[in-house]
């Protein structure tokens, strides 16, 4: 380990308190907003502390190939996409494999909160944008998304709540920043259901012992719960204003 490193993460945790200032199970400040372009069927915009995350809803809509038609349900499409000013070095614009694989990643995690049999032979199609990298940005584009498709107004079994959950200097923490998850010892995305109590993506980079793994699930179903009222209260702020 360089010497770089190694003080980066002695300071992660100092006194119970972590690099910003937050306790253990703090979530970074929350800020949502639905219909934030014009010209989508649904969009929002949400924002984990410095992480800010755009996303548009295009459809149910033709698909454009009969190929990718399906009779009894519509397909989902899904991107995500770091803009090349969201992190600290430019980013090359072209998708890289790692955007292409959480676009996977981010469409399954969506998948089963969506009504696709209401809409077949359609498709979904949903844009993700980030717009400021600082850790969190898969879970961030779940949350986002999920809020478009609402905004969109297709029906949903319930909103998926994205937070990940990481070990630092041996203790459980939740909703990482970038400095947490470029030093700690490991990472835990995860999208919850609240309402139906059902996780619907879990990923582990890095180790845990199966107790810390069943108690960063507890802590991230907390989190979710967080977030998930915050999502129902943007969509009440803009629909109630919209009504008056």
């Amino acid at each position: 380990m360089s010497g770089e490193k190694a003080e980066a993460r002695r300071k992660l945790i100092e006194n119970g308190k972590r690099i910003d200032g937050r306790g253990p199970e703090d979530i970074r400040p929350l800020r949502f907003e639905v219909r934030v372009l014009k010209n989508a069927n649904g969009s929002a915009l949400v924002e984990y502390g410095s992480t800010k995350v755009l996303a548009a809803v295009y459809g149910p809509r033709d698909p454009g190939t009969r190929s990718i038609a399906l009779p009894n349900r519509a397909v989902i499409r899904c991107r995500y996409h770091m803009a090349p000013f969201s992190t600290h070095e430019r980013k090359n614009p072209a998708p890289s494999r790692r955007e292409i694989e959480l676009s996977k990643v981010i469409r399954e995690a969506l998948e089963p909160a969506v009504i696709t049999e209401a809409f077949p032979r359609t498709a979904i199609d949903i844009f993700i944008e980030v717009l400021n990298a600082d850790g969190g940005t898969r879970t961030a584009g779940i949350t986002a998304a999920s809020l478009a498709l609402a905004d969109a107004g297709i029906p949903m079994r319930d909103l998926v709540a994205g937070i990940a959950v990481g070990k630092v200097e041996g203790t459980l923490v939740l909703d990482i920043n970038e400095e947490e998850d470029m030093y700690g010892e490991a990472d835990i995305p995860m999208a919850f259901m609240p309402s139906l109590e059902q996780i619907t993506l879990i990923q582990l980079n890095g180790v845990l012992s199966e107790e810390e793994l069943w108690r960063a699930i507890e802590l991230g179903a907390k989190g979710a719960k967080i977030v998930y009222e915050a999502q129902k209260e943007a969509l009440r702020k803009r629909y109630s204003s919209a009504i008056e």
